[in-house]
C-alpha cells in the first residue's frame, strides 16, 4: 500500500545538501552536543553503512558487528548497544553465523520500503525497494513519446499498485523519479527529450498523485549514484556517468557527491558543440554532441539499410560484420569521445563509465570513444579509463530508488 499519511508533517519537503528536488525545513532534532545528539549521530553512522552510503562498505551488506565498528570508527561495545537498539526496533535482520562474529546484520524490510521511478523518452520503469536500495520488485511498459506529465504519472502509479498487489503488506514511504531533463527545485526547466514535461513542476506533481514525500533529479544524476554505489564506478571519489539514448547527459561525481551546479543543468554534455555548422540538433543549436552520437541519430543514419532496427538489432548488424552499422557505431563512437574528452579535461575524473541503451554496443563503441578521447583530452587526461556500465539501462532507476531511500529518515522513536 502507499503510505498516504506520510504527507502529513514536514517529512514532505525535508531539504538536504545536494538534494535541489526538496523544499521546506527539516524537523528540529536534539540540541548539538547533548548526549541525545551524540546517540543519535553514531546511530547515523552504522544505518549509513548498513544502507550502503559508506564508500568502503560492500554495497549490498550484511555485515559483521566487527565489520561495522572498523567502518564506522565506533568503539565496538557503542556498535553493539547500537545494533541491540535497532534490533528492537525491528529494523535490523540478524542472520546467525559461526560465533558472534559470524554473526551479520542488515536492514529489516520492516525499516520501510520505497518506489524509484524512471521515465525515459518512450518508457517508463517503476520498482520498489528497501532503505538499503535492494530491489524487491520492479517493471517497464513503453509510452508515447509524446505523453504529457499527468497521463505518465498515471501510468507509473497503475505500475506500482501492480507491484504493491505482489508484496502483501508492503507500505511505501516516499518515491523517487528520474528524468531525462534538467530539473532545478522540482521543476523541468527544459526537455527536447520529453516536451510533455517542461515547466511541470515535477516534484509537486509526483507528490500530489502519489499522496507520499517525493524526491526528483535527473536521470543521469541518478545513474550516476548508483554506479558509483553498486557499479563500475564503485569505490571512485570522482567519475562521470554518460547516459546515451535518446539524448545525451552525464552525472559527474565529485568527491562523492553528485555536483549539479546552480541550476541543476550540470552535466547536459549532449549540447556540448562539437561544429557550429553541424546537424541541427533537437536544442536549435547546430553541431552538438547529441546530433552525432545519440542512439535516435545512430538510428536514423541506418534507416536505409536497416529500417525499423532498434539499438539492439544494429549492435547485432554490427557483430555479424555489417559494414554501415560497424561504421556509425565508429563515428558515434569518436564524437562521443570528443566531447568527453572536455569533460575529463575539466573533471579530471577517475573512471568514466558509458551507460544508456547505447552501451549495448559494448567494445564496438568504446574502442573509438577511446580514440576520440586520446585525440582531443590533455596529454595527463587521455589514458583516463573508459568502461560500459555495470547495472545496464537499470542505472537511472536504481538511483532513484536510492535517491528515495537516502531521503527517508531511519528512527528508533
Amino acid at each position: 500500500m502507499l503510505d498516504h499519511n506520510a504527507t502529513a508533517g514536514q517529512s514532505v519537503r525535508m531539504t538536504a545538501p545536494s538534494a535541489p528536488s526538496t523544499r521546506g525545513k527539516a524537523a528540529r532534532g536534539p540540541s548539538p552536543g547533548s548526549p541525545a545528539a551524540l546517540r543519535s549521530a553514531n546511530q547515523r553512522r552504522v544505518l549509513d553503512v548498513l544502507r550502503g552510503r559508506d564508500p568502503e562498505a560492500k554495497p549490498d551488506g550484511p555485515h559483521t558487528q566487527a565489520e561495522l565498528a572498523r567502518l564506522t570508527g565506533l568503539a565496538p561495545a557503542t556498535v553493539s548497544n547500537i545494533v541491540r537498539e535497532l534490533t528492537t526496533a525491528g529494523l535490523l535482520e540478524v542472520e546467525p553465523g559461526a560465533g558472534r562474529r559470524g554473526t551479520t546484520l542488515q536492514l529489516s524490510a520492516s525499516a520501510g520500503l520505497v518506489a524509484g521511478i524512471d521515465f525515459g523518452h518512450s518508457h517508463v520503469a517503476v520498482a520498489i525497494g528497501d532503505l538499503a536500495g535492494r530491489v524487491l520488485a520492479e517493471t517497464r511498459t513503453p509510452l508515447r513519446a509524446t505523453h504529457t506529465s499527468d497521463e505518465g504519472l498515471d501510468v507509473a502509479h497503475r505500475l506500482l499498485e501492480q507491484l504493491l498487489a505482489d508484496l502483501p503488506g508492503a507500505v511505501i514511504r516516499a518515491v523517487g523519479m528520474g528524468l531525462p531533463a534538467p530539473v532545478s527545485d522540482g521543476l523541468v526547466r527544459s526537455s527536447a527529450i520529453l516536451p510533455g514535461w517542461v515547466g511541470v513542476d515535477a516534484l509537486a506533481a509526483v507528490s500530489e498523485r502519489f499522496a507520499l514525500p517525493a524526491y526528483v533529479d535527473n536521470d543521469a544524476n541518478l545513474g550516476a549514484v548508483a554506479e558509483q554505489r553498486v557499479g563500475a564506478a564503485n569505490g571512485c571519489r570522482t567519475a562521470v556517468f554518460v547516459k546515451v539514448s535518446s539524448g545525451i547527459g552525464a552525472g559527474l561525481v565529485i568527491e562523492g557527491e553528485i555536483f549539479r551546479g546552480s541550476s541543476g543543468t550540470a552535466g547536459e554534455i549532449g549540447h556540448l558543440t562539437l561544429d557550429e555548422q553541424g546537424p541541427v540538433c533537437r536544442c536549435g543549436s547546430r553541431g552538438c554532441l547529441e546530433a552525432y552520437s545519440s542512439v535516435e541519430t545512430v538510428q536514423e543514419l541506418l534507416t536505409a539499410q536497416l529500417p525499423d532496427a532498434g539499438i539492439a538489432e544494429i549492435v547485432a548488424a554490427a557483430k555479424e560484420g555489417s559494414v554501415p552499422a560497424l561504421r556509425v557505431l565508429e563515428d558515434a563512437g569518436l564524437h562521443l569521445g570528443w566531447g568527453l574528452a572536455a569533460v575529463v579535461n575539466l573533471v579530471n575524473p577517475e573512471l568514466v563509465v558509458v551507460g544508456g541503451e547505447i552501451a549495448h554496443a559494448g567494445e564496438l563503441l568504446l574502442g573509438s570513444v577511446r580514440i576520440g578521447l586520446r585525440r582531443h583530452a590533455l596529454d595527463a587526461a587521455a589514458g583516463t579509463p573508459i568502461v560500459t556500465g555495470a547495472l545496464g539501462e537499470r542505472a537511472s532507476l536504481l538511483g532513484a530508488l536510492m535517491l528515495a531511500a537516502d531521503r527517508t529518515e531511519i528512527t528508533t522513536a
